[in-house]
């Protein structure tokens, strides 16, 4: 199988280097300065193992590639915000044997979230649900590091919206000669919604910077109190604290890295001042299903608010001091509640 990884950036640049240095043939789809780096120098992966570089096609486009094969796989690594504009680009595009991507080709949705695989299965007829654990960075044009050890990452597969098949079975194989775990299951949802849960604190990251002090801390378990509370309310399942340690383990931790920085991928977003960034798929997920289950979100909406406006106004990230962020929080909890 070829791996066609639209959207090279930290999540996808570092899955198609991982994939490229076991052998697997990998096709990295980028844009801007960081298509230009990948086609002028490669794609260099910072890893604890050493800096690797990968001289691989790296496109914009599907026309560019000409008719894809039957045996391509796609994982799309975008954020979800780009999903849409990704997805109309490649669905159309001519597969041999006459079909489209959108008719014949896996799509595996490799992002934060649960709405990317729902936009994805509008189009896509075979589309697969990917659970990322994978503390992965790209903040310079061609340059992506990954600070997992011994295991790069791992990516929990799943057909969308349940089941399995042969086809993911062999993707996970070849990810599993690739540095990854990548357990196939049949609710891949459950894994993904416990890291919608992890993933409401990349706002609070990108806002008011590392989450080192006690107050972060207090203010990310409130943030994740209200998320949980809202799943209940919804029925909707989520792995447990327990049974993600026992997934994990010792399996896949962090490691300095020199030269590199460590950030979720919303701080990365406003570092990049890339415009966008994903809360209104991360905290904006569970105020939607607050609003459809009658459950009071304040925090979530505060943080998906801040969000926004910092990356619209290209604002600095983790600008806003935690005290002056905690402040806000208790004041929107208070409006609620005198509701």
């Amino acid at each position: 199988m070829r791996y066609i990884i639209i959207g090279a950036g930290a999540v996808g640049g570092v899955v198609g280097g991982r994939l490229a240095q076991s052998g697997h043939e990998v096709v990295l789809v980028a844009r801007g300065a960081h298509l230009a780096a990948l086609r002028a120098d490669g794609l260099r992966l910072r890893v604890p193992d050493g800096d690797l570089t990968f001289r691989l096609p790296a496109v914009e486009r599907p026309e560019e590639l000409g008719e894809l094969r039957a045996d391509d796989v796609l994982i799309l690594a975008v954020k979800t915000q780009d999903a849409e504009a990704a997805l109309a680009q490649w669905g159309p595009a001519p597969v041999a044997g006459g079909t489209t991507a959108a008719e014949s080709l896996p799509l595996l949705c490799a992002q934060n979230g649960v709405e990317g695989q729902r936009i994805a299965l509008r189009r896509f007829r075979r589309v697969y649900g990917v659970c990322v654990w994978l503390p992965a960075t790209h903040l310079e044009p061609g340059v992506v590091s990954a600070a997992g050890s011994p295991l790069t990452g791992i990516l929990h597969l799943g057909r969308y919206p349940h089941g399995t098949d042969d086809t993911l079975h062999r993707i996970a194989a070849d990810l599993e000669q690739s540095a990854f775990e990548a357990p196939v299951v049949a609710d891949v949802a459950r894994w993904q919604y416990a890291k919608l849960l992890t993933n409401l604190a990349n706002a609070i990251e990108a806002v008011s910077g590392p989450l080192e002090s006690e107050a972060a801390r207090e203010l990310c378990a409130r943030v994740r109190a209200e998320g949980e509370a809202v799943l209940h309310a919804a029925g909707i399942a989520f792995a447990g604290d327990q049974e993600q340690k026992q997934a994990r383990g010792d399996k896949c931790t962090q490691v300095p890295l020199p030269g590199t920085v460590r950030a979720g991928s919303s701080w990365q977003s406003l570092s990049r001042g890339t415009g966008s960034i994903e809360a209104d798929h991360l905290n904006g997920e569970i105020v939607l299903l607050g609003r459809l289950h009658g459950v009071a979100t304040p925090l979530n909406e505060l943080l998906q608010r801040l969000a926004n406006t910092f990356a619209r106004e290209r604002r600095a990230a983790g600008s806003l001091p935690v005290a002056e962020l905690v402040r806000l929080a208790d004041e929107a909890e208070a409006r609620a509640a005198a509701a």
